[in-house]
């Protein structure tokens, strides 16, 4: 199993994701309440060592032209520094993942509060699945044709 983790980087939280290449599959874990810079980083270092993760997919928050503005800008910058800390980055163009975690939430019946961190991390489960669909990945089942 190759670990990655997704995240939806917010200026009050970073919903947090992790997935496995092998399965295709992203899960939501808790969001990370943002204190200050060094010790989110000091955070998520820990998060990628203890999940073993290989890779970690932010999500860039185009705008919906597919220019970048002012928050793709901030996760950037927030990327480089994730870079500096020795992790593989790579990032996810994550329009509507939060429209769409929230539509997801909702058809499960769950309607998450502001300040609960349930939608940052469903987003960012969005934007780490968004991630996965697109890698081609080994066939988990072969079948064998016989005659």
């Amino acid at each position: 199993m190759s670990a990655v983790i997704g995240l939806d980087h917010g200026s009050r939280r970073i919903g947090i994701a992790i997935g496995d290449t092998e399965t295709g599959m992203a899960f939501a874990r808790p969001a990370l309440v943002r204190r200050n810079l060094e010790a989110d980083l000091a955070a998520l270092v820990d998060l990628v060592r203890g999940e073993s993760a290989s890779l970690v997919v932010l999500g860039l928050p185009l705008n919906m032209d597919g220019s970048e503005g002012e928050q793709a800008a901030a996760a950037r910058s927030f990327g480089e520094r994730l870079v500096a800390l020795g992790m593989r980055l790579a990032y996810q163009d994550e329009r509507l993942s939060s429209w769409e975690a929230g539509e997801r939430l909702a058809e499960a019946g769950r309607r998450p509060s502001q300040r609960s961190g349930e939608l940052d991390s469903a987003a960012a489960r969005v934007i780490l699945q968004q991630y996965l669909d697109a890698r081609p990945r080994p066939d988990v089942h072969p079948t064998e044709e016989t005659e």
